[in-house]
């Protein structure tokens, strides 16, 4: 692989490492402390839905860091919407 088309697989792969970075802390928190009431159930459903009509897409792409870092998405916002749904009082 020449120089100029590994640049964008390695972007991919520091992009997923920082957004992954960033995104753990609060996974992390919300799972301890239980308390996510200050998350819109709705924009948790969005991202949900999203995630799902988002996925006919990336995973039309061959595999690269955009799959785990999709992947990492879909399951860090299904576990935030399914821990609202645990947690907060309704």
């Amino acid at each position: 692989m020449d120089s100029l088309a590994a640049a964008p697989v390695l972007a991919g792969m520091v992009s997923t490492v920082l957004f992954v970075g960033s995104y753990l802390p609060m996974l992390v928190k919300a799972f301890r402390t239980r308390d996510l009431t200050s998350y819109s159930l709705g924009n948790l459903v969005l991202a949900n839905v999203g995630n799902a009509v988002h996925s006919v897409y990336v995973f039309s792409l061959p595999v690269g860091p955009i799959w785990f870092l999709h992947g990492f998405y879909v399951l860090g916002t299904l576990l935030m919407l399914v821990w609202h749904r645990l947690f907060v009082p309704r």
